[in-house]
């Protein structure tokens, strides 16, 4: 391929995030001059994003990086409909409240990957309730309406998908499109944004954005996608035993952030060190040729460049220690995950398979029944010997008590 003009798209193309692009050659002299604002959209269903949005914030921060101007769109007009998009029910309707708390969060990741201002090239974040909650109905739907066919509609995947699975799509989610696609042209009058990022589930919708606004303001949008990221096994990544892997530290500590990283396969150092890091290429290429026992120095290297990036410094660097006391020394690192019991039950004891439930190390009483007949439970370094040991004050090491799940999992009791 001819080498881009443009820094941030020969970056993207370079490091693999481009799934699909709309008029390439186009954009990429757009954005050779003068910066060039894009943004991407999030809705605000929770607290935090996970790390399957990753992805597209750090193509905002390269974006930045480059000398352009990223913008943070929160859907908090969106939000209030759900994006059916890759789910076979609808979402759960927020409160206005509960919708402006997670938007409040959410703002923690980017403040740690982006730099706000009133820059040319500085961030900023803007929300979407503040041009749809005024829309007036009966003139929305005649003076957008006519640009949608429920012919084309109907070949979405948000929308196909759903129907061939035989589940119910409400007419409410049927109108996320459209309020989608009038985001991008709203965005394109407001903030003179010509650039759509996101995933790959979103390319129909990011096309309808581009139409509407050529066809109602003679504006020429572009757009380019992700493509869906999954590990050498092929599952979707960010999907763990344990759930989301999220990015704010108060839905999951940096510690388990950090060990998720770090226990990246082999054969996904390469690609997660391209898209989730800045490192150099030529790192990278000599990080990604490490083999055997060697290769986990790469792999720190990833977790603790990505746990840098989205948590801070310190963050990292506690995580990396943590992981050293708990591995390395058989300690019990300050980092570890933690629940406090208190001291009467304690005294009572516990029963081994409620205090792994309660420490998050299984979801399930079969679960933990099975990795402690499978050898994989232990208290306080040693294995568990069967699922009636009771917990109690005994166990105490230094004051606290270690749990494990397999080599990989672990959870500190603390007496309140």
């Amino acid at each position: 391929m001819t080498k881009l003009k443009s820094e941030f798209l020969q970056v993207l193309t370079e490091r693999g995030f481009i799934h699909q692009a709309t008029d390439l050659a186009a954009l990429d002299q757009k954005m050779s001059g003068s910066p060039v604002s894009a943004y991407i959209g999030f809705d605000c269903t929770a607290p935090s994003l996970h790390i399957g949005s990753l992805v597209q914030i750090m193509m905002l921060r390269w974006l930045q990086k480059c000398g352009h101007k990223p913008i943070a769109l929160m859907g908090g007009g969106t939000t209030k409909i759900g994006d059916p998009s890759g789910r076979d029910e609808s979402r759960q309707m927020l409160t206005n409240d509960a919708i402006t708390a997670n938007m409040n969060s959410i703002r923690t990741v980017f403040e740690h990957l982006l730099n706000f201002g009133s820059g040319d090239t500085d961030a900023v974040m803007v929300n979407n309730d503040d041009w749809l909650n005024g829309l007036k109905y009966i003139e929305f739907l005649r003076d957008i309406g006519p640009h949608f066919t429920i012919n084309r509609m109907m070949t979405f995947d948000s929308v196909k998908l759903r129907l061939d699975r035989e589940q119910p799509l409400t007419f409410l989610e049927f109108n996320y499109m459209i309020l989608q696609a009038y985001d991008f042209m709203e965005l394109g009058k407001r903030h003179n944004c010509i650039l759509q990022l996101g995933g790959s589930d979103q390319w129909g919708n990011i096309v309808n954005g581009i139409k509407l606004a050529r066809r109602v303001n003679s504006q020429h949008l572009f757009g380019i996608t992700t493509p869906l990221i999954t590990t050498a096994d092929g599952k979707k990544m960010g999907k763990t035993a344990s759930g989301a892997v999220w990015l704010n530290e108060a839905q999951l500590p940096a510690y388990d952030f950090w060990q998720f990283w770090r226990n990246t396969q082999d054969a996904d150092v390469g690609k997660f060190l391209r898209l989730f890091t800045e490192l150099p290429l030529d790192e990278i290429t000599r990080y990604e040729a490490l083999e055997g026992s060697e290769i986990n120095e790469a792999k720190i290297l990833l977790a603790n460049e990505v746990t840098k990036l989205c948590r801070g410094a310190q963050a990292a660097k506690g995580a990396e220690a943590t992981a050293k006391e708990t591995f390395e020394n058989k300690g019990a690192g300050s980092d570890l995950p933690s629940i406090a019991v208190s001291a009467s039950a304690l005294e009572a004891g516990i029963n081994i398979i409620e205090l792994y439930l309660e420490a998050g190390l299984g979801a399930s009483k079969g679960e933990v029944r099975r990795l402690i007949k499978q050898g994989g439970a232990k208290l306080n370094d040693e294995k568990v010997a069967s699922e009636d040991v009771s917990v109690t004050a005994d166990d105490l090491a230094s004051g606290q008590i270690k749990l494990s799940a397999g080599k990989k999992r672990h959870a500190i009791v603390r007496v309140e």
